[in-house]
């Protein structure tokens, strides 16, 4: 992000997305859609403060302005000239976007929002897809592919690790802790140095599955790396197996390769990009309407992969020796 101080009297495009890491690195192809399309304009970004660092490494963000989910933009300042709405299809989020006076507004319209100037929200579209569909109906070319993120320039907190991430928001996209456990103890079976991720709140289930995987102390790094250290740990890993979370998302933002495990949502809404081999998928559902991704326990889909699966997958997509 640049200095704010160059961008006085520029006019704006305010963009919302005040979400989680997964939410924010999905919308990367809209937000550099955004500033290719006005070059000269400030793009500021409403969302958490938390995904600040992140924010600057994407290189189409000049400020990220502090917001809640479904909170008022603090706007100051004179209107943006164009408010993008995505966040959500209905008036939720619509009403704090047009709140900021935004003289140009780029909606969604829905059964919420039957009114709005836009294209028509699909339930049953990629999310990556579905933001840069929105652009292309105010003719502003997208490329949901463009997602790569520039790599921070910090340490990385272990060089060339297998990142295990078994922890999510919601308990319904939690793969249990034993079955963690097992592939990460088959993985340092294989010669591959194993650690353990997660926030502060996730910090016990990591060291559980260290425990029952017989990996030090040390290999624990949840709760102790701030979002900088973990972008920099997953833009040098060798691996990065997870559950259907921020962490997968990070681990396609720098083309690493993965193994991500879904339950609740299909991967065909919030999977990989395609065509990309060094992304393994592991989803034993069909079609219909997703599930809960907020439930409280794990989805009978998750439940279905077994361990031998994820160890497979990982031996697949592992890069070999030199």
């Amino acid at each position: 992000m640049v200095n704010r101080e160059n961008l006085v009297n520029r006019p704006a495009v305010l963009m919302l997305r005040a979400l989680g890491l997964g939410d924010f690195l999905t919308g990367v192809p809209a937000y550099r859609a955004l500033r290719a399309a006005h070059p000269e304009h400030e793009t500021v970004l409403a969302a958490p403060s938390a995904l600040a660092p992140l924010a600057r490494l994407c290189g189409a963000i000049d400020r990220l302005l502090p917001t809640g989910e479904l909170a008022p933009i603090e706007w100051a300042g004179p209107p943006p000239d164009v408010g993008v709405d995505l966040h959500g299809n209905g008036p939720a989020s619509h009403e704090l976007v047009a709140a900021t006076g935004a003289r140009t507004l780029m909606v969604y319209a829905s059964e919420a929002a039957p009114h709005e100037k836009g294209p028509w929200w699909d339930d049953d579209e990629h999310e990556v897809s579905r933001w840069c569909r929105l652009l292309e109906w105010w003719d502003i070319p997208a490329d949901p592919r463009d997602l790569l993120l520039d790599p921070p320039d910090v340490p990385a907190p272990a060089e060339g690790a297998v990142v295990v991430h078994p922890g999510a928001a919601g308990g319904s996209r939690r793969w249990p802790a034993d079955r963690y456990a097992a592939v990460a103890r088959a993985l340092t079976d294989m010669g591959e140095r194993v650690v353990v991720t997660g926030s502060g709140r996730e910090r016990p289930l990591a060291h559980e599955v260290a425990e029952r995987a017989g990996l030090s102390a040390d290999a624990v790094l949840a709760g102790r790396t701030g979002l900088a250290e973990l972008a920099a740990l997953v833009s040098r890993a060798r691996l990065v197996v997870s559950n259907d979370t921020g962490m997968a998302h990070l681990g396609f933002a720098y083309a690493r390769p993965s193994v991500t495990l879904y339950g609740p949502v299909s991967p065909a809404l919030w999977g990989p990009p395609p065509g990309e081999p060094q992304h393994a998928v592991l989803w034993h559902g069909a079609g219909g309407r997703p599930g809960d991704a907020w439930g409280a326990v794990p989805d009978p889909r998750l439940l279905r992969i077994t361990v031998e699966e994820v160890v497979d997958a990982a031996r697949r997509v592992l890069p070999q020796p030199t």
